[in-house]
């Protein structure tokens, strides 16, 4: 898929190979959308930068006069673990917990998320409602870019092929603004969104945590973003316009859901009718603005949302200047770590990691189920992080740490987690097991007591063909009870 990978130490670096290489080579941080065009042929990159040992690029900063910052390494989970951000961006935070599952917010990132610019992307309305701008580094200098002129069309950005984006910035949410982000997917998890609505509301006085503006403060600005609903993401500058200098009434609800339908142009796919997708906007606008009135708009937002990190703090273990450096061919050997022990992948370098695994390491409990992050039967830890090894190059994982189903049994003892599921019945065919069997023990190591929500979460990546998911459940149940 790839002929050469680097693995630059600091963002100059980055630059100067990308100068050098493009139009024929890619930055790669979490590759959950690249591996899989790359795969599919969608998109030729010969050369593939990766950036993800570059320290300091996943921080997510707040300057003091309120401007947020989001490094090109920030991911989901990152933005969900941050406290701060669901009190300064909510919507955003939101929507990227809503992204994927552990594994995949684990990898990809807001920053990647965007630069793909599918119009069903759910970190870009948000982002939009909150007035988001980029940072674009080259060789060649700088320059910011509001959205409107960041996107250009489907799948189509500003963004120059010798250009890196190494900054996402935004102003945090005053007191007076309050704002959400709502989606609708064809099921619970991993679902790419059919209609996503982000709201962002500025009020005409400040209003304490958690207080409601309920039907007596006036909106004095209205930002509604739509999403999967045209070529890119739009405004609907009507119903943003049917709110502004008037309170929370059902009456303004009702028409500036409908204006924001109107303002939709969606087409028919196998997610849905045009007509269903319009009468979706309609419907998710009214909810965000009800909630929004109501103060309710945080309900369901998990006190500690699962992140299958286990005792990871979220940061590049590297300090400025100590970065690995090293560039691999395709038909390279990769040396890697695996279930604590040194290993060598003969011309694994242009594999992906579970194809390295299975085919040149035979650690075959690691099955390919979907081969593009759907089914989580491929889970494996990364430097001590649940992955979907289908969806990480393996040239990744030169000098790293990879645990798989087979290093979980220690001096001839199975794992508490595998116990359980002999215990309670767990197995069904198998070939699910493995995969939910790292998820779920990454689980207890982060969170040894969780809750049956925490479980179900934590497991919303992995899907088993056979069971009804019960015995799953009770099996890590058994395991966190000991």
């Amino acid at each position: 898929m790839w002929q050469r990978y680097y693995s630059p130490s600091n963002v100059a670096e980055a630059l100067e190979i990308l100068a050098e290489h493009a139009p024929h080579a890619r930055i790669v941080a979490g590759g959950t959308d690249l591996l899989l065009e790359l795969e599919r042929g969608v998109r030729r990159a010969d050369v593939l930068i990766d950036i993800t040992r570059i320290p300091g690029l996943e921080q997510v900063t707040v300057d003091p006069d309120g401007t947020v910052h989001l490094g090109p390494l920030v991911t989901h989970n990152h933005v969900v673990a941050d406290a701060r951000m669901a009190d300064l961006a909510f919507p955003l935070a939101r929507a990227c917990y809503e992204v994927g599952a552990p594994q995949i917010r684990n990898r990809g990132t807001v920053a990647g998320n965007l630069i793909t610019a599918s119009p069903a992307n759910d970190t870009i309305p948000p982002l939009w409602a909150m007035g988001a701008r980029v940072v674009l580094a080259s060789t060649r200098g700088r320059r910011t870019l509001a959205f409107p002129d960041f996107y250009l069309g489907v799948r189509k950005t500003a963004l120059q092929s010798d250009e890196m984006l190494v900054d996402i910035q935004f102003p945090a949410m005053r007191a007076n603004q309050r704002g959400t982000f709502l989606k609708l997917g064809l099921r619970r998890a991993q679902a790419i969104s059919v209609v996503n609505a982000a709201v962002v509301l500025t009020f005409a006085e400040d209003l304490e945590a958690g207080q409601a503006p309920g039907a007596r403060v006036p909106v004095v600005d209205a930002r509604i973003t739509l999403g999967s609903v045209a070529p890119t993401i739009i405004r609907a500058p009507e119903a943003e316009a049917t709110l502004r200098g008037f309170p929370l009434t059902d009456a303004h609800i009702e028409e500036a859901a409908r204006l924001a339908a109107a303002a939709a142009r969606p087409i028919d796919d196998v997610r849905g009718t045009a007509e269903y997708r319009r009468a979706m906007v309609e419907v998710l606008v009214r909810r965000a603005l009800i909630a929004l009135r109501e103060g309710t708009e945080k309900y369901g937002w998990p006190r500690r949302a699962p992140l299958l990190w286990g005792t990871w703090n979220g940061r590049v273990p590297f300090t400025a200047g100590a970065a690995p450096h090293f560039t691999l061919t395709a038909s390279d050997t990769v040396e890697a770590t695996i279930n604590g022990q040194k290993v060598t992948l003969p011309n694994a370098a242009g594999m992906t990691l579970l194809n390295a695994l299975r085919e040149v390491g035979h650690f075959h409990g690691v099955k390919e189920g979907c081969a593009e992050g759907e089914c989580g039967a491929c889970t494996v830890w990364l430097d001590g992080v649940a992955v979907m090894s289908c969806l990480v190059p393996a040239a990744r994982t030169q000098d790293a740490e990879i645990v798989t189903v087979e290093g979980l049994a220690r001096e001839g003892r199975l794992h508490p987690v595998q116990e359980s599921f002999v215990r309670a019945g767990a197995v069904q065919c198998g070939y699910c097991t493995p995969g939910l069997i790292m998820s779920a023990a990454k689980l207890l190591e982060e969170i040894p007591t969780p809750t049956r929500d925490d479980i179900l979460q934590a497991l919303t990546g992995n899907l088993c063909r056979c069971t009804g998911y019960v015995k799953i459940i009770d099996a890590v149940e058994r395991a966190a009870r000991g």
